[in-house]
C-alpha cells in the first residue's frame, strides 16, 4: 500500500538533483527557476503557441459554449457546481444536442461536490439529469467529504455543511483542450465576477487530467437516470458511513499511486518545446499535501531583485505561506484580495454577511506582522474594487531579477488558504516558459486584475463578534 509517497518525492525538493537522471528541461536555465520541479511533479512541455489567456467572463463562457457545441471525443468537466440559471441552461442544452453526444460517440464525464451540487430543489443534479437520462455515455459523479457523516450529517443545514470539505477543482476539458480555471460554471462567473482563465491545447495534458477527474469519480458518488446516488461498481465504501479512515486512506492512495506513475513518466526537454506545464494536487483530508508543499518552495526560492505577484479571491493565508512570505523570500511582494464590496458574500444575510469584513480582519494581522518583521515595504496589500463586479482570481506571477515580464505562473483552484491547504480537493498547475511572447501575456493578464487594486484598508471596522468569528473558524473560510 503506497502510504504518502507522493508527499515523500515532493518533501525530498531541497536535495539535489542528479542530472544523468533529471536532466534540466530548459534551454535557458540561467533565466528559468525551479528546475528541481520536474522530479517533484508531472511534467508536460508544449508551445507557448497552443496557449491562450482569457481575461474577461464573457470569454470564458463563449469558448466553453463553442467547446460543448463541436467536442467529439470526450468532454470533462470538474467544477464545485453548476448552476441553474438560463446561461447555465444553455451550456447543459448545447451539450446535449451536440451531434456526436447524440450519436453515442460523444462521451461526458462531470465531477461536481455533493452538498453544493445538491443545494435547494433546483440545483445542478436537476439541471445535469436530463443529459444521464439521455445517454449512457453521460457520468456525473459528486465528491462527498469522508469528515461529513454522523450527526455532522443529519443536522448541519445546507450552505454550512459545505464548511467541512469540497470538491473544488476547476478543469474544462474538451477533446485535446484543457481550460483551467479558478471559476465556477454559473452566471456570475460568465458575466461579473472577475477570475483567470487558461486554454492550454495538448493531448498528453488533457489525457492526464481526465485521468485525474476519472481517479476522483471512483470514489465519488454517482447519479443514475432517477437522480438516485450510489457507489462506483469497483468502489464499496460510503464517504459518510462506516470506517472513516479507510476511505480516506484508500481514495488517498488512488490519487498518489496516479501522480507518481505521471512524475516517474516525465518526459522533461524535448526540442521545440519552450514552455513546461506542472500540475498539482492538494487534498490535505486525504493527507495528500503536494500542491501546498511545492508552492511554499516557490515562495521561498525567490530571490533579491525579483517581483511576486500573488492574487486570491479570499484572503486567509496559512502560518506557512505567511511566515515563509515574511521571513524566506526575498522577491518585492504584492498580493490582490478582493475588496469587500468585491467579496462574493457582501451583503448576505446573517453571519455570511460579516465574512468580508472576517478577511480584512485576516489582512490587518498579516499587515501587522509585516511590520513587526521590518517587511511592510516589501510586502504590500491591494483589494481589488471595480463597481458591479466580484473578485473570485487567484494564483502567483513571478517575475526573475531585474526583468519586466513573469517566466513563472501559477493558476488554478487554491486560495493559498487554509480551507484550501486542509479541506478542500485542488488542483493548480505551475506554467514555467521561455516564450517571450506567453510572458508577455501573462504580465497583461497580471497587469490587467492589479489596475484594478487599491492600497488595502485594514483598518476598516466590521462588527465586533467577527473577531470571535475569525478566532473560531479561521479555518473554515
Amino acid at each position: 500500500m503506497i502510504r504518502r509517497i507522493l508527499n515523500s518525492i515532493v518533501e525530498s525538493a531541497s536535495q539535489p538533483i542528479e542530472p544523468t537522471i533529471f536532466p534540466h528541461p530548459f534551454t535557458k536555465p540561467e533565466t528559468v527557476p525551479f528546475s528541481w520541479l520536474t522530479t517533484r511533479a508531472p511534467c508536460f512541455p508544449i508551445k507557448a503557441d497552443n496557449v491562450t489567456i482569457l481575461t474577461k467572463p464573457e470569454q470564458f463562457y463563449n469558448i466553453l459554449l463553442k467547446h460543448c457545441q463541436y467536442a467529439k471525443d470526450r468532454v470533462t468537466l470538474a467544477s464545485l457546481y453548476i448552476g441553474n440559471g438560463d446561461l447555465e441552461k444553455k451550456l447543459v442544452g448545447t451539450l446535449k444536442s451536440n451531434k456526436e453526444f447524440l450519436a453515442n460517440k460523444l462521451k461526458i464525464n462531470i465531477l461536481l461536490d455533493y452538498t453544493r451540487g445538491s443545494r435547494y430543489e433546483n440545483n445542478s443534479r436537476t439541471i445535469l439529469l436530463p443529459l444521464v437520462q439521455q445517454s449512457n455515455n453521460c457520468t456525473v459523479s459528486l465528491y462527498h467529504t469522508p469528515v461529513l457523516r454522523g450527526i455532522l450529517k443529519r443536522y448541519t443545514p445546507d450552505r454550512w455543511n459545505e464548511l467541512y470539505g469540497l470538491q473544488h477543482m476547476k478543469l474544462y476539458i474538451f477533446d485535446d483542450t484543457l481550460i483551467i480555471s479558478g471559476a465556477n460554471l454559473s452566471n456570475d462567473y460568465f458575466t461579473n465576477r472577475q477570475d483567470r482563465y487558461i486554454v492550454i491545447k495538448d493531448k498528453r495534458l488533457s489525457d492526464f487530467y481526465c485521468g485525474l477527474v476519472n481517479r476522483v469519480q471512483k470514489f465519488s458518488l454517482k447519479m443514475n437516470k432517477d437522480n438516485h446516488l450510489s457507489l462506483d461498481s469497483d468502489w464499496k465504501i460510503l464517504p459518510y458511513q462506516g470506517n472513516k479512515f479507510e476511505f480516506i486512506e484508500k481514495s488517498a492512495d488512488i490519487i498518489e499511486q496516479y501522480m507518481v506513475e505521471n512524475i516517474q513518466e516525465n518526459a522533461h526537454k524535448e526540442e521545440g518545446f519552450d514552455t513546461w506545464m506542472f500540475p498539482m494536487v492538494q487534498m490535505g483530508q486525504l493527507g495528500i499535501e503536494q500542491d501546498a508543499q511545492i508552492t511554499d518552495k516557490i515562495l521561498a526560492d525567490t530571490p533579491p531583485n525579483s517581483r511576486l505577484k500573488i492574487a486570491t479571491g479570499y484572503f486567509n493565508l496559512t502560518n506557512q505561506f505567511t511566515n515563509t512570505i515574511i521571513r524566506k523570500s526575498k522577491a518585492q511582494c504584492d498580493i490582490l484580495m478582493a475588496h469587500p464590496k468585491a467579496n462574493g458574500f457582501f451583503g448576505a444575510q446573517g453571519v455570511a454577511g460579516g465574512i468580508p469584513y472576517a478577511y480584512s480582519l485576516i489582512a490587518r494581522t498579516f499587515k501587522e506582522n509585516c511590520k513587526k518583521a521590518g517587511q511592510e515595504q516589501r510586502v504590500k496589500l491591494f483589494e481589488y474594487f471595480r463597481e458591479g463586479w466580484t473578485y473570485h482570481g487567484k494564483g502567483l506571477w513571478y517575475y526573475p531579477p531585474n526583468q519586466d515580464t513573469p517566466c513563472v505562473s501559477l493558476i488554478g483552484s487554491p486560495n493559498f488558504g487554509e480551507r484550501s491547504v486542509k479541506k478542500d480537493l485542488e488542483s493548480q498547475m505551475v506554467i514555467i516558459t521561455e516564450n517571450e511572447t506567453l510572458r508577455d501575456l501573462l504580465h497583461e493578464e497580471c497587469r490587467q486584475l492589479f489596475q484594478q487594486g487599491l492600497p488595502a484598508d485594514t483598518n476598516r471596522k466590521g462588527p465586533l463578534w467577527v473577531h470571535t468569528f475569525v478566532l473560531l473558524f479561521k479555518s473554515y473560510f
